[in-house]
């Protein structure tokens, strides 16, 4: 298995994301941006898992050891690291943050001077030095080349002055009662203290950290917590944020938890009306449910598909010209504000179209209807190359021939094999996802 995944590095803190691999990971980064260095300057931040002090004090001695100065920021929402890097003028920038993971996993994602991913191949480039430890170790910096590292405080309400410009400058938040739900992660203060200034009704879930509970029972990954307090607090909407606030669960008036797929669809016909959808395109992954391209060719506005990632998203949003686009899983990209997904910022542009509209969120997010679609996952031990697997041309013909659409992947942030199926008969999905869960499960055995 390579060292980066879908999405920087994660693992199980201690075991594959250890002091020791994080400050060589450091060293790495350093000597690979130094060739191109503008200010020497990299940016760290981190969510709030206890194992994010161990890995960000590695990270600091790694990055100083190769003559790199760092600014450490503390708990801030991965967008937040995006913006800041390249608003202070960084050469990149690193968050420390398993994202929607158990409190015991942890990360290291990276963005360059833009506030951009890194591109598959920026990540072999540094995997390729991280291996030679002869390299690493010459490359270490003596006397005064040494870097230095301070921690500053005020980074935070840069990003928060940046997301509430996303909002329409003559509207206010005024009389809407909003939920929301902080994960007990990188958006605890953030997020609450934005739409308070916009003049919301704010109740807050959800946001004490700990250390440990971060996205435990809360949060993104567990919007019936949402739910529930929505119908509680007779609230006009639910904002629910993962660990590093990168992601985005809506929940609607009455409770109902709104889907990525329906809510990407109307946040792009609104866009559309308003003349601020860019060439009127969109992009979304292979993951999102074929009744959202349907349902945008309706409006006028053309759908393209990437692989699964927000990184994936944001690079083919560049290619085609797009400023909108994001995975039904709750990574959604403005570009035109943030260079990546971005839970705040995403839930402010939601509410924007409500206050607009004056109209309630279930009706403006329940635009069309979902093709019937299943999912299941298969959690593996190893992840031998799909197209490797004997018999599984077979079975892909087989449910192609029944017009079923299909797709097996590997989890690029967790040891799983993940199985989508849609359709439009809910037998035959039904009977091939127990087909298919079986084929697996004997071929991975």
């Amino acid at each position: 298995m390579g060292l980066f995944g879908t999405d920087g590095v994660r693992g199980k803190a201690g075991e594959k994301v250890t002091a020791t691999a994080a400050m060589r990971l450091a060293m790495a980064t350093g000597i690979y941006f130094k060739p191109q260095a503008k200010t020497k300057k990299i940016l760290v931040g981190k969510d709030t898992r206890r194992s994010g002090y161990m890995i960000e004090n590695a990270i600091v001695a790694g990055l100083t050891a190769v003559g790199y100065s760092v600014i450490q920021i503390g708990p801030m929402p991965t967008p937040a690291i995006a913006f800041i890097t390249e608003n202070m003028r960084c050469d990149a920038g690193i968050m420390i943050s398993a994202s929607h993971n158990p409190f015991y996993d942890n990360g290291i994602k990276f963005f360059d001077s833009k506030g951009r991913k890194l591109t598959k191949e920026v990540e072999s480039e540094i995997a390729k030095i991280y291996d030679n430890l002869e390299l690493i170790e010459a490359s270490q910096e003596v006397e005064k080349n040494i870097g230095r590292s301070k921690r500053i405080d005020v980074a935070e309400g840069r990003y928060i002055v940046h997301i509430k410009n996303s909002f329409p400058k003559e509207r206010t938040l005024n009389g809407l009662r909003v939920v929301i739900d902080c994960a007990n992660g990188a958006g605890y203060k953030a997020g609450p203290t934005i739409l308070d200034e916009l003049g919301a009704d704010v109740k807050v879930i959800n946001n004490s950290p700990s250390g440990y509970n971060i996205n435990e029972t809360c949060g993104a990954m567990h919007p019936e917590v949402l739910a529930n307090a929505v119908r509680e607090y007779r609230a006009d909407i639910g904002i629910a944020l993962d660990g590093d606030a990168d992601r985005i669960v809506l929940v609607d008036e009455l409770g109902n938890i709104i889907n990525g797929d329906k809510l990407m669809g109307s946040l792009a016909a609104y866009l559309k009306q308003k003349g601020e959808l860019a060439n009127n395109q969109f992009v979304t992954t292979i993951m999102s449910n074929k009744a959202l391209d349907d349902y945008l060719a309706k409006q006028g506005i053309t759908t393209h598909r990437s692989e699964v990632g927000d990184k994936n998203v944001a690079t083919l949003m560049r290619e085609v010209g797009a400023n909108f686009g994001g995975e039904e899983s709750g990574h959604v990209i403005f570009s035109d504000y943030s260079a990546t997904g971005d839970g705040v910022l995403s839930g402010l542009q939601a509410l924007a179209y409500v206050v607009e509209s004056g109209k309630k969120a279930s009706e403006l997010f329940n635009q069309f209807e979902l093709y019937p679609q299943l999912k299941d996952d298969i959690i593996v031990s190893n992840k031998p190359p799909l197209e490797e697997i004997e018999g599984l041309k077979e079975l892909k013909s087989k449910i192609e021939n029944d017009n079923i659409r299909h797709l097996f992947r590997y989890s690029g942030t967790e040891n799983k094999l993940r199985l989508l199926l849609e359709g439009n008969d809910k037998a035959k999905l039904s009977a091939y996802m127990q087909e298919s869960l079986e084929f697996f499960k004997k071929a991975l055995a």
